[in-house]
């Protein structure tokens, strides 16, 4: 048989388990209760027994038989919880409260012997009662024989009265433990009951479900704010794919429209007889290549904008700079172009370097097709005063106005200036999601400015986290 969901919740198997522990615990300090409190009593009986057996012996030292006899029948008439046996010589009872010594003891034992028995007793509601006493029997130095002892029924009896109480108080917190299992393993029920709703609705396709979070701050509420973070980030990753297919549909549209006017005029000229059919094959697989390139651009920001920069790395900013102003100083010179280069070193960064060359490339390759013959071009690697690692390349080219330096980043927007010259408006697209993949940012500011026929000039500065743990 299954039981309910709520008796095999965790919550109720750890109180039934905190119980079992409390319980366990408990009868072994009711235990030990119960024998300190029976040896005290016994402790505290032998003691009083004691006195009172010194007390009579005195009695019989001093005055003889008789004077015991009359202080026993004393000490009997006014009742009480002691008992006495009084026999002469010859082993007759001369007075008692007794029918007979509940000890045997040897003969000549002026020390007294001691022991524990049972007494037969009837109360008052006619129930019999077998209390436990306590006392010694000892042979007077005239040949009597004296028993003194204690009935021990009151003992008993609030030993039982402090041992029921131990057992209810034990029932109660049991009772209230179990039941505040339940409480709480119903309240985790619900509260998991809701996740779980969440994780289902999820599973169903519904990404825009959430967990409720309270204000307790207790472990639920971290688990639930733990769960909706990843659902933010899921939903946003599915929206970034779903978004990156829609956007390589849309940016390829003009692409392959353009590429095919281009074929139909070809086709055209070559029905005409104005090109030949090698050159109309050779437009269009330059259309065709130009067209995988702006392919292939598009998926890369697509990608690093749904998943970010894959298999990062540490290394040195500087070697990359190096290594760019290497590659560039002789297309830039070929052009009639100054370039240079400032390079700190020690730059120490995180992140996916062919990624981020691609990017420093297109800054740089856009800065030399865009400055004219005679112009500068400058690439930095600095480490800024708030600690982030900068790329800039700086030109002196036209530059890009202010009002179009926010949106010059966005795919396939080329502005007038930069019609004349090849390219798809990716570039600076590509940079923008490389730097946004490693939690950077792209600023765009005006260059040295004007001067001698050139500029304002463009400043392109990649703004980088450092490495963690590299130092400032």
């Amino acid at each position: 048989m299954k039981l309910p969901s709520l008796f095999r919740r965790t919550p109720f198997r750890l109180t039934l388990l905190f119980l079992a522990l409390f319980a366990t615990a408990a009868s072994a300090i009711l235990a030990y209760v119960y024998v300190a409190s029976a040896q005290e009593a016994q402790a505290r009986a032998q003691s009083q027994v004691q006195v009172e057996a010194d007390s009579l012996t005195a009695v019989y030292n001093a005055r003889g038989v008789d004077a015991l006899n009359v202080a026993l029948i004393e000490r009997i008439s006014r009742g009480g919880s002691y008992l006495y046996f009084l026999t002469d010589k010859t082993g007759q009872k001369i007075s008692a409260n007794l029918d007979s010594s509940p000890i045997a003891a040897a003969p000549g034992a002026t020390e007294g012997q001691w022991d524990t028995f049972r007494l037969t007793e009837v109360d008052p509601e006619g129930r019999v009662k077998r209390p436990q006493g306590f006392g010694v029997e000892m042979e007077l130095s005239g040949g009597e024989r004296l028993f003194v002892g204690e009935s021990m029924g009151d003992t008993e009896a609030y030993l039982a009265r402090l041992t029921q109480a131990l057992w209810m108080a034990m029932g109660l917190v049991l009772i209230l433990g179990a039941g505040g299992g339940l409480l709480i393993s119903r309240n985790v029920e619900r509260s998991m009951g809701r996740l779980n709703r969440v994780v289902t609705a999820v599973q169903e396709g519904d990404l825009k479900a959430r967990a409720q979070v309270r204000t307790s701050g207790d472990e639920l509420d971290e688990l639930g704010r733990g769960l909706n973070g990843m659902l933010d980030r899921l939903e946003a990753s599915m929206a970034s794919i779903r978004h990156a297919g829609d956007a390589v549909a849309h940016d390829l549209r003009s692409p392959l429209t353009r590429m095919r006017a281009k074929l139909e005029v070809a086709l055209i000229d070559a029905d005409s007889g104005k090109v030949s059919g090698v050159e109309a094959l050779e437009v269009a697989l330059a259309e065709t290549d130009h067209l995988l390139k702006t392919f292939n651009t598009v998926l890369a920001i697509a990608r690093l904008q749904a998943g970010g920069a894959p298999d990062p790395v540490v290394f040195d900013a500087a070697d990359l700079a190096a290594d760019m102003a290497e590659l560039y100083e002789p297309a830039a010179e070929d052009k009639g172009l100054e370039f240079s280069a400032e390079i700190e070193r020690g730059l120490m960064i995180e992140g996916n370097q062919p990624f981020l060359a691609q990017a420093l490339a297109n800054v740089i390759d856009n800065a030399i097709k865009y400055t004219p013959s005679g112009g500068a071009v400058m690439l930095r690697a600095r480490r800024r005063s708030s600690g982030d690692i900068e790329y800039s390349v700086t030109d002196t080219g036209p530059g890009v106005p202010e009002a179009d330096r926010g949106r010059v980043i966005d795919r396939f927007v080329r502005l007038d200036n930069s019609r004349t010259e090849a390219g798809s408006g990716l570039g600076l697209s590509l940079v923008s999601a490389v730097l946004e993949a490693h939690s950077g940012r792209v600023q765009l500011d005006e260059g040295p400015g004007a001067y001698g026929g050139f500029g304002p000039g463009l400043r392109v500065a990649l703004v980088l986290p450092p490495a963690t743990g590299s130092i400032a």
